[in-house]
């Protein structure tokens, strides 16, 4: 039996320049490593089954996200390959990877055990839907585009009734996203915290709030549009009614992210979103 680390490397099929790079990839990791298996990423339920080490995906943030929950109790590290536009995850280039793939393929100083948050929606008087998340859960208003009211509880205590255009409830990871554009607070990737952030809250009183990640965090739908909407990791969207109620609460499992070693933990912060410029 092979000792080498075994590999699936999977690429969004909406990159173009994804595909062309695919067949040179895995000739190069299989200098390393062994390629138990290669596809597209909406293969990374079945590819996690093969138990590999790494996980090498080709796309932007957002394969990376889909890769992640698609994973689902499979976790194991992720390889970004950035053929995105931004890369806040996707930290390597072709090069990068080829650079430093023994320390990629090796070394656990490099991974990043990162916080997942587990969504449940019940639905009044239909099932229930339960989903993980790398990133955020983000109830948006929807059209006609009036103001939602939603009735936020953190472990079973009421905390406020707010009426706004929507709400974040963001993991470290997801600080970055949509929560940091509306304001809320950037944390490090590795802190044990969950933010809530209301989107245009009516009162100005209302602002970002976090929590600790052993936080149950509960949203009961008020008030609501006819396009009132959950969307989880901006990819899924789940309808939402008055007197649905949105669960959220830190998964048992860790989203795994290899770093490339060259860079700061703070790298994308300064360099790519120019914080502070």
């Amino acid at each position: 039996m092979s000792t080498r680390p075994r590999v699936i490397i999977l690429r969004n099929p909406a990159k173009s320049a994804a595909e062309a790079t695919l067949a040179e990839l895995i000739d190069g990791v299989k200098r390393k490593a062994d390629v138990v298996a290669s596809g597209v990423i909406e293969d990374a339920e079945t590819a996690g089954r093969e138990r590999p080490d790494r996980v090498v995906v080709l796309g932007g943030d957002g394969s990376i996200l889909a890769v992640a929950r698609g994973l689902g109790e499979e976790q194991v590290p992720i390889v970004g390959v950035n053929f995105g536009k931004l890369g806040y995850l996707a930290e390597f280039s072709v090069d990068d990877l080829a650079r430093n793939l023994d320390a990629v393929l090796a070394d656990p100083r490099i991974v990043s055990q990162r916080m997942m948050i587990e969504v449940t929606v019940a639905h009044d008087g239909g099932p229930v839907r339960r989903s993980l998340a790398v990133n955020d859960v983000v109830v948006h208003a929807g059209p006609p585009y009036r103001m939602i009211a939603l009735a936020i509880s953190v472990n079973g205590v009421h905390l406020t009734n707010a009426s706004c255009d929507g709400l974040v409830i963001a993991t470290p990871s997801g600080s970055t996203a949509h929560n940091m554009s509306i304001g809320g607070p950037i944390l490090q990737s590795e802190v044990n915290a969950m933010v809530v952030s209301p989107i245009s809250p009516h009162s100005l009183t209302h602002r970002p709030l976090v929590v600790a990640g052993e936080s149950s965090i509960e949203v009961l739908v008020r008030q609501a549009n006819e396009g009132t909407t959950l969307v989880i990791d901006g990819q899924v969207p789940v309808p939402l009614k008055v007197h649905d109620r949105v669960s959220v609460g830190r998964s048992v499992h860790r989203f795994q992210l290899v770093h490339n070693p060259t860079q700061s933990r703070w790298y994308t912060l300064t360099e790519k979103l120019k914080w502070g410029q």
